[in-house]
């Protein structure tokens, strides 16, 4: 809508889970590092947290880029709200393991332990992400995610799971304390810092096609400040920018117009 007005080639701020437009400060890097690392290590399990709308889904989906599908396959569980035999058969779809909606839990299991051999037979790994696992309501679920890990041989993991949800992911899995020493690598991702947010902005805005800086300094330091640095509150607010700025004529968005829209944004 706004785009030929700026002369972008597409919309910057979408809060969809684009890798291409992931902005990779010093957490992001980390995190991503840590999570590859637990993956070709085969370190069994490794649990990513940080606030809503941090970038933890991007990242998650930023694996599929860095894991070669020739040597891994990766189940995406996004939605882990389920009971744990439930839960075993959304893997097992994800893994395109055949199962039916009646199969009991003992053959979802053996599908999936053969599965896993299968795939160390043919010289890949098997990672299984689910990402929002600070919805699973049932302890029993966790407890089948943590069986899975016993699928291993003496000297190896069969398959990595990594957990990604938001703080409380932590709180849970510290009161199961078997579960806590099973995961290996830990990391939380924290909202981005003053210069990280005015980085991201431009980056976005770059990755678009922008040639030039759209917003004033004192527009990005609103924008953090309203923000808290969390990047899909500064996409909103900066995707409003734009389109208010364009419906004004603007030639650069101010400090004005991010107060307008912080305002709408506020109720």
């Amino acid at each position: 809508m706004y785009e030929a007005y700026w002369r972008l080639k597409e919309k910057p701020f979408e809060n969809t889970p684009d890798p291409r437009f992931i902005y990779y400060s010093y957490e992001h890097e980390e995190a991503v590092s840590r999570l590859i690392y637990a993956v070709k290590e085969r370190k069994g399990a490794a649990m990513l947290t940080g606030e809503y709308g941090c970038g933890k889904t991007v990242i998650s989906r930023l694996l599929f880029e860095k894991l070669p599908d020739d040597k891994y396959e990766i189940a995406l569980v996004t939605n882990p709200f389920l009971s744990p035999t439930a839960l075993l058969r959304e893997i097992c779809f994800q893994l395109e393991i055949k199962s039916s909606i009646k199969s009991p839990k003992v053959n979802l299991l053996e599908n999936l332990n053969g599965h896993l051999y299968e795939n160390m037979s043919k010289y890949k790994d098997t990672v299984v992400i689910v990402d929002e696992a600070q919805a699973i309501r049932n302890p029993m679920t966790f407890e089948e995610l943590r069986l899975l890990l016993n699928f291993q041989l003496n000297n190896r993991f069969l398959m990595t799971l990594i957990l990604i949800g938001q703080p409380e992911l932590r709180e849970m899995i510290n009161k199961l304390k078997q579960f806590k020493q099973r995961i290996a690598i830990k990391y939380h991702l924290n909202p981005l810092n003053k210069k990280d947010s005015e980085n991201y902005i431009f980056h976005r805005l770059r990755i678009a096609g922008a040639k030039r800086k759209i917003f004033s300094k004192n527009a990005i330091n609103l924008i953090w400040e309203s923000s808290g640095g969390i990047p899909r509150v500064i996409n909103t607010l900066c995707d409003m920018c734009l389109l208010l700025a364009s419906g004004k004529k603007l030639n650069k968005i101010n400090g004005e117009v991010v107060k307008e829209v912080i305002r709408d944004f506020e109720g």
